[in-house]
């Protein structure tokens, strides 16, 4: 009998000191018991930036408190710190907390070198992205794998959610309009987290190595397709909050255009607005912010058009709010000014062709849905998560 009330006492003394929340998202970072033992005197880069924390700690110096050799830093779009404008080149130098080296993967260079990954017995890529196939992480991991492949060194994965992971979306890009904003024949909303990504690079042989990538990928934990994620830092410096994030994929097509997304403003990616006053009632004036939008489009003009923070709801991919400004400018030429780089945001030139012949973002969306649906029974082999369906 006294064993019995031990027994009981145990289980309600373990109660107590549970989590609180046993639900609670964990991301791959989250959880190095499952890949300290594998770098364990190893020489690693790591593939960061500033949203690749251990709780409050930079993976960086989490790693360095045990005792960890970080060899290099690979510093993708905005950098290392996470400071840098869209766009705007990233430099070789020095982090000055830890003196570790960091190497840029946004410049002239944009996959690693022979000569970057000499010294490096594994790599580590941990980056949250937001599931748009046109944010430049993507791009970035797709050619560490290749880089890694071809010279043989292992690369983990530290996967975290995927903020817009609860639909499939858009276009998929088509051969001949690769590029750093669209590598592989994907949708603009994707679906799939960092992890699961990387895995379909490697299974569907997308990157140019003549052998796979020795991927592992340390999985999130709590996490399903359907579940809501606001991301806990902002991913780069103009999308600061969750609407931003959500609205991203469906205003992103305006950077072709006059017509700003409020970069220059504190609600970038939550406003669209033109020089036209026919546009909209509500006005912005852009202004350059340092670090977050450098000589911004329309910069000290005042910009009339719709503000999008009154939305209810932000919604999922639509075109409707790029055929809605399209269709209030007579001369397109003055709307749309850069059609070779829709056409990469897009991954082929026939939705603008669409787009062009009046058709309607229900219309648009049903003659892409064939390629989608293709899209998504290629995308069941490599999901890591219960779906969304």
């Amino acid at each position: 009998m006294f064993k019995f009330y031990v027994f009981i006492l145990l289980l309600v003394f373990a109660g107590f000191c549970s989590p609180v929340n046993s639900n609670q998202i964990v991301p791959g970072a989250g959880q190095p018991e499952k890949y300290l033992p594998i770098i364990e005197n190893k020489r690693v880069g790591l593939v960061v930036n500033h949203t690749s924390l251990v709780g409050d700690i930079h993976l960086a110096d989490f790693l360095l408190s045990k005792k960890i050799k970080v060899e290099k830093i690979f510093a993708p779009e905005h950098g290392f710190r996470g400071d840098a404008s869209a766009g705007e080149e990233i430099k070789d130098g020095v982090d000055v907390k830890t003196g570790i080296q960091v190497l840029s993967l946004y410049g002239q260079t944009k996959k690693p070198t022979t000569a970057h990954l000499k010294n490096i017995d594994v790599m580590i890529f941990d980056i949250q992205d937001v599931g748009c196939r046109f944010y430049t992480y993507i791009s970035t991991l797709h050619l560490v794998m290749e880089a890694c492949a071809e010279n043989g060194i292992p690369l983990i994965v530290l996967d975290r959610p995927n903020p817009n992971g609860d639909y499939i979306a858009g276009p998929v890009l088509k051969s001949g309009f690769e590029s750093f904003v669209g590598i592989n024949p994907i949708p603009v909303v994707h679906g799939c987290t960092v992890g699961e990504l990387a895995q379909m690079i490697n299974g569907e042989n997308w990157h140019k190595a003549a052998r796979k990538c020795d991927l592992r990928v340390i999985q999130v934990e709590n996490y399903t397709h359907s579940t809501k994620y606001e991301l806990p830092v902002s991913p780069s410096p103009n999308l600061p909050n969750y609407l931003s994030v959500r609205l991203y994929p469906s205003l992103c097509f305006f950077e072709a255009t006059t017509v700003s997304v409020g970069r220059g403003t504190d609600f970038p990616f939550q406003v669209l607005g033109g020089l036209k006053k026919n546009l909209g009632d509500f006005q912005f004036t852009p202004k350059n912010i340092p670090g977050v939008a450098v000589n911004p489009l329309n910069e000290g003009k005042v910009c009339y058009g719709v503000d999008l923070r009154s939305l209810n709801e932000a919604p999922k991919f639509t075109l409707k709010f790029f055929i809605d400004f399209y269709n209030k400018y007579e001369n397109k030429s003055d709307f749309l000014t850069r059609e070779n780089w829709f056409n990469l945001l897009a991954g082929n030139d026939e939705l603008l062709a669409l787009i062009k012949n009046g058709k309607s973002d229900q219309e648009i969306l049903e003659a892409l849905n064939p390629e989608v649906e293709k899209y998504k029974q290629l995308r069941k082999k490599y999901l890591l998560y219960p779906d969304f369906e």
